[in-house]
């Protein structure tokens, strides 16, 4: 089989990238899986993505095709015109609705990609992270008075409603299921699990010697603002001294200068520090260091991959009270200790109640350890192989054929 999987990746910073670098790196290892193809955003400036030098005999190849910029609005086409060029057998979109842009514009008309190149004639399967139904939009950064709002959520009906055109569409919540099948009224919607990134041994779940480090993970500056979390950090530096707080990540695409702007605003705290831009290699040393892992989002848009990611490094982790958190939460075997959304004494005492007990961080850990381990990441590829698989063969007996892709020309 020959997979082309449109997302970013890394050293693009774009939302998804570190799920498909783990999604690639399974996949690679499936003996029936011949060749991949990333079809990704193009780096800024003089920047490369490198070259393939960890292919191992029996491992599919993989092959890094930068086809589209972020905030572009042709992306669909370039995508569609490279997908059939390149002609795999089945093409599978890892995104969410803001992956191909920070305006509206760009953002609606990249979802076009997985309609036009099934209008090639090639399958597709489009894992989505977040539906517009649950999205905060306000927080997400796409909200600004109640009829911009009306607007966005009424393409985003209409995007949704191009997405599930798709041969497959998955979601990683169950409630997500339930609503696209009872709002639109398909059946080609299911439920895939997210999986944890690594199948490591066991961890060592007690802090490191030193400060004890509260760490927080992603791209921030939308639905994850650390400012709640560094008033909470404030509030138990008056009471304690042996702590650290480690903001690790880069600014959202939709939020640039963020990060930049907070480091200015607590140029006074002592304790504060700001790791930039995480490379994969140094992401279990992020986590290890950490005492505790804490998510200051104001919204969610779906399943969380730092979760996960605390989960398979044994950590504790500092939840908002918030839905597809929660449901998460049930769905999957993980604990937490939780707080209000946008209250930081509420935060300073979730925060508290793990930093004073070692023997509950220990019990969250592995329990959370646990639970990332019943979903490894392998088991997770091999249910999109079963379903690629179905997919061909109902598109072979059907007879389908490529279509052909609109004439009018791009940059």
């Amino acid at each position: 089989m020959r997979i082309a999987i449109v997302t970013p990746y890394p050293p693009s910073a774009g939302s998804l990238n570190e799920y498909a670098f783990h999604f690639i790196r399974f996949l690679r290892q499936k003996p029936e899986v011949k060749e991949i193809f990333v079809l990704t955003d193009e780096l800024p400036g003089d920047q490369a993505y490198p070259a393939d030098t960890d292919w191992q005999p029996g491992t599919a190849t993989l092959r890094i095709v930068p086809c589209w910029r972020f905030g572009a609005l042709d992306n669909a086409l370039r995508i569609a015109r490279t997908a059939r060029s390149l002609a795999p057998d089945i093409v599978l979109f890892n995104i969410q609705f803001a992956s191909f842009g920070r305006s509206k514009p760009s953002a609606a008309l990249g979802l076009l990609a997985p309609m036009m190149v099934r209008a090639a004639g090639l399958a597709t399967i489009v894992l989505l992270h977040n539906i517009m139904e649950t999205v905060d939009l306000k927080s997400a950064g796409f909200g600004g008075n109640p009829l911009v709002e009306g607007v966005i959520r009424a393409f985003g009906t209409v995007s949704t409603r191009i997405l599930l055109r798709a041969d497959l569409l998955a979601v990683t919540i169950p409630r997500y299921v339930e609503i696209l099948e009872k709002k639109y009224g398909v059946s080609n919607v299911l439920l895939a699990p997210h999986g944890a990134f690594d199948e490591a041994p066991p961890p060592t779940f007690d802090a490191p010697p030193g400060p004890l480090q509260i760490m927080t993970f992603g791209k921030f500056g939308t639905y994850k603002k650390i400012e709640p979390l560094v008033a909470a950090f404030r509030l138990l530096q008056k009471v304690r001294q042996d702590l650290e707080l480690v903001i690790a990540g880069t600014d959202s695409p939709n939020a640039p200068g963020y990060l930049e702007g907070v480091r200015q605003a607590n140029a006074d705290l002592q304790g504060l520090r700001f790791t930039g831009y995480v490379a994969e290699e140094d992401v279990p040393r992020i986590f290890q260091d950490a005492s505790v892992v804490v998510f200051p989002y104001t919204s969610t848009t779906g399943s969380s991959g730092v979760l996960h990611q605390a989960g398979n490094y044994g950590r504790a982790v500092v939840l908002p009270q918030l839905g597809d958190l929660a449901e998460l939460i049930a769905e999957e075997g993980y604990t937490g200790e939780f707080f209000t959304p946008d209250d930081p004494q509420s935060l300073a005492d979730a925060m508290t109640r793990l930093l004073d007990d070692p023997e509950r961080r220990r019990a969250m850990g592995t329990q959370n350890y646990l639970a990332a381990c019943g979903l490894p990441m392998a088991e997770v590829v091999e249910w999109y192989l079963i379903h690629a698989a179905n997919i061909l063969a109902i598109r072979a007996a059907r007879g389908q054929t490529s279509g052909r892709l609109p004439t009018f020309g791009h940059r």
